[in-house]
């Protein structure tokens, strides 16, 4: 479908389109236009990720002073999926260039030039729709023959078939006009060297690439072929890094869409290294795709994103935790166990430093010269691709344009300074362990206050620990940099204390005897502000997108984020039958209400309640059910109270079960079982835990997931002390009443989960609400509008007896065969688009009163 959206001509790759799609996308465009920021709730499994491609690149066309498309996903499953679909937009708008070109020639009229180099012979072709959805200089449309019998979706690619994908053989190149799209990863699913591969964990892979391509190691291996020392161990280069290093201006990549895979394939086709050539390769692309922490953690957005032109516009997909990913970017925990690795790190460091002093004492003194001009003097703000292992996750401006300080600029000083710090934080936590130790919370002023007093250390040198150890790491020629992880947590926990000491507190400095992750006391240093991240990508980028199927409600993120969107909605589901069927279900088959409110949830008839409708709904629905609890702990001790009680036994009967842990392993290859009992037939049930990885990144479309089932409200844990000091600062600068926060973040974690069933318009699923809180008002209001649409009255306050007869209805009625013509009412062919654009412009067009 191509079709006109206020002046700008939209390529569409698919038959017909949605209502919600169309206001989706001309929200998106008026946000453009102002050039402002959004937010855009757009309901799961509508097409999301391919209005937001195909509004944008057809922006891009249009404007050619467009910035890039910068797309922020999740996981690397998300890239992946990204890519194949920006594939197939940018395919069909070849596709219609090239039948705008032949419609020209035949009419005499001269036919635009290819504007890339790099263009195929011929072209590809995408679908037969293609000519029937051009517009009228097509002469295909009008040909009744050419009509498709199924108009619910697009045609799908065959399982394998990537011809979307690499290099493009269209004219004109991908899109028509010469597209670059790129997706940037870690080494881990970038590198294609086989001995470096075979490393185990990520630290490893990276640690092995850095001794393969720093600086250091390149120098020392070409002394060696020039006839230098025989005795020493011969270094190791990578061969695809030199390749692309000797090709120097010729490592350009033609136009095209490179996934993961493609990238590897083509850079090993060439000889290049895929990752070191798509990081050199960003600042020609015209979309990039790539994992939040590059726009967000200034640890790594300052290697990767630092020369993107203000005229780009930022897209951040399934965003509904996005100040939760801007609150970790800047937090830093750091256990008694990581303070004694820094001190081992230390001593390493002391003979790495007397080691280089007595074979080299040159390249530490011009270190020191290089710290006496300045970090920019020194390149520490714009290394080279290779060289860079550490970056600041804060440099203000006052560091910036002044020299490191005199007390730190040699080695051995600044190992000295490091070590107060760290002898600094055991007292501290000493004090906490001790027999009148408990939780001590404290401002970074108090915290640098008394460490300040304690140590007579100054605290100007404290902002400039991180870039001083990163030097000194790169002096040292450290390949392995996450053997000093310990020591840089120390480090960039007293760069960030320093540096936000003064003014508005937007830190709390918690020091628990026990904490998250380990039986360790610990150091917490947690960022409450969570603008703190996001408030430099509003000022710097023109245009920032944030969206999701689960923003409701959506007047707080404006609040917490800071900033003011141009554009704020949520949408409808436009639906040809009732897809979606939610209920809240109040009370047990025995008239009890259930809940998993801290007083009710230990009550055995709650937990026999929970089991028997666990066990009624497992044997009234077909196929797969996940159920999501409110913790792990919630779920393992209700799972064995069921088993106790015989429940998992009879559940058994109807379904099979699986279970999420914490380690990712075991819950991949309970997800792989859970989807082969589906398939065959037997049907599953999986349990999982809200804000745990599969409710955030795991679909259960079509049989794999006809009911989800939302055990309790899934609140956080409300006496932990950094939440505690979080909503006492929401509280304060923004007036945010702690209720109200807390409930909409259960209410969008509730959201995410039951948003799992659907992904179609002939998908079905069933949401069940377990909990008599989500009978009130103050609860469900904060669903998204699409799931309350479809909540009526009739599904409120239901006991498990009542609720089994609408489910049982419900799934009689969804069995039926799907109804081609009342589905065609809810998909827009081009005339209805055009003609829904028509009667907007004559009113925005008509004579003014």
């Amino acid at each position: 479908m191509r079709f006109n959206l206020d002046g700008l001509d939209v390529y569409f790759p698919y038959d017909r389109i949605y209502l919600e799609q169309y206001e989706y996308m001309k929200a998106l465009k008026q946000t453009l236009d102002a050039g402002g920021h959004c937010l855009l709730e757009m309901p799961t499994g509508t097409g999301k990720t391919v209005c937001l491609l195909s509004l944008i690149t057809s922006y891009q066309m249009a404007k050619p002073d467009c910035g890039k498309l910068v797309y922020c996903t999740r996981t690397v499953p998300e890239m992946n999926s990204v890519m194949e679909e920006l594939g197939t937009v940018l395919q069909y708008r070849s596709e219609q260039m090239r039948l705008d070109r032949e419609a020209a020639s035949a009419a005499g009229a001269a036919v635009p030039q290819p504007q890339s180099g790099e263009a195929a012979s011929s072209a590809m072709d995408i679908e037969e729709a293609a000519g029937s959805n051009a517009d009228a200089r097509t002469s295909a449309r009008q040909s009744p023959g050419r009509k498709r019998k199924r108009v619910y979706g697009p045609k799908k690619t065959k399982e394998g078939d990537r011809s979307n994908m690499g290099p493009s053989r269209c004219e004109g190149g991908a899109g028509g006009s010469g597209a670059l799209a790129l997706c940037l990863s870690s080494r881990r699913n970038m590198c294609i060297h086989q001995r470096v591969l075979r490393e185990s964990d990520r630290e490893g892979i990276d640690a092995a690439c850095r001794s393969m391509t720093a600086p250091w190691a390149l120098e020392r291996a070409k002394k060696q072929q020039q006839g230098g020392s025989s005795n020493a161990s011969p270094v190791e280069t990578c061969a695809y890094y030199d390749t692309f290093m000797a090709a120097g201006e010729a490592t350009s990549m033609p136009s095209g869409v490179y996934d993961l895979e493609e990238l590897k394939k083509w850079g090993e086709g060439k000889g290049w290294c895929p990752y070191y050539l798509t990081r050199q390769a960003i600042n020609h692309a015209s979309v990039l795709v790539f994992n939040y922490q590059y726009m967000l953690d200034p640890k790594v957005a300052k290697m990767v994103s630092k020369e993107l032109e203000s005229e780009s516009i930022i897209v951040f997909d399934e965003a509904h935790n996005i100040d939760s990913v801007c609150i970790e970017a800047f937090s830093v925990t750091i256990q008694s166990r990581h303070l004694e690795q820094a001190t081992r790190s230390l001593g390493r460091l002391t003979s790495e430093i007397n080691r280089v002093k007595a074979s080299d004492s040159a390249r530490l003194q011009a270190e020191y010269q290089n710290l006496v001009n300045g970090l920019v003097d020194q390149g520490l703000l714009d290394a080279a691709p290779s060289e860079v292992g550490l970056a600041s996750n804060v440099l203000a401006p006052d560091v910036i344009a002044e020299s490191v300080p005199g007390n730190i600029r040699r080695a051995e000083h600044f190992v000295a300074f490091m070590k107060k710090i760290v002898e600094h934080l055991k007292a501290r936590l000493r004090t906490v362990t001790g027999p009148r130790g408990g939780v001590t919370s404290e401002t970074p002023l108090a915290f640098l206050h008394r460490m300040v007093t304690t140590t007579s250390l100054e605290a100007k040198p404290l902002k400039f620990a991180y870039s001083r150890l990163s030097s000194l790491l790169r002096t040292l020629q450290v390949p392995n940099l996450d053997e000093f992880n310990a020591l840089t947590d120390v480090a960039d926990f007293a760069s960030l204390v320093s540096t936000y000491s003064e003014g508005l507190p937007r830190f709390a400095i918690i020091m628990e005897p026990t904490v998250e992750g380990g039986p360790d006391p610990g150091i917490q240093l947690a960022c409450l502000d969570s603008s703190l991240a996001i408030a430099p990508l509003f000022k710097r980028f023109g245009s920032v997108v944030i969206t999701s199927g689960t923003l409701s409600p959506i007047d707080l993120y404006p609040k917490l984020l800071q900033f003011e969107p141009c554009i704020s909605a949520s949408f409808n589901m436009s639906t040809f039958r009732p897809c979606i069927h939610p209920l809240v279900i109040t009370r047990g088959s025995d008239q009890l209400p259930v809940s998993t409110k801290f007083q009710d949830r230990g009550d055995m008839g709650v937990v026999r309640n929970y089991g028997t409708m666990m066990v009624e709904l497992c044997s009234a629905i077909p196929d797969g059910v996940v159920a999501f609890f409110t913790s792990y702990s919630y779920m393992e001790s209700i799972i064995s109270e069921w088993d106790g009680m015989g429940i998992m036994r009879q559940l058994t009967k109807s379904k099979l079960v699986f279970i999420e842990t914490k380690d990712v392993v075991e819950t991949t290859l309970a997800l792989d079982n859970y989807r082969r009992a589906c398939d065959s037939g037997r049907g599953a049930v999986f349990l999982s835990v809200a804000r745990g990885k599969v409710s955030e990144g795991i679909n259960f479309d079509r049989h794999y997931g006809r009911a989800v089932i939302m055990f309790g409200v899934p609140f956080q844990y409300t006496l932990s002390h950094i939440l505690r000091a979080r909503l006492e600062y929401l509280q304060t600068q923004y007036q945010i009443r702690e209720q109200d926060f807390l409930n909409f973040d259960a209410l969008r974690q509730a959201s995410q989960c039951v948003g799992r069933v659907i992904r179609s318009k002939i998908d079905y699923g069933l949401m069940i609400f377990a909990d008599a809180r989500y009978n009130r008002h103050d609860k469900r209001s904060k669903l998204p509008q699409w799931i309350l649409q479809f909540l009526g009255d009739g599904q409120l306050n239901l006991s498990t007896d009542t609720a089994i007869g609408q489910v049982k209805h419900f799934l009689r009625i969804m069995a039926q065969p799907v109804d081609q013509e009342s589905l065609k009412q809810v998909l827009l062919t081009v005339e209805e688009v055009e003609g829904m654009v028509a009667p907007t412009n004559a009113i925005e067009d008509g004579p003014a009163s």
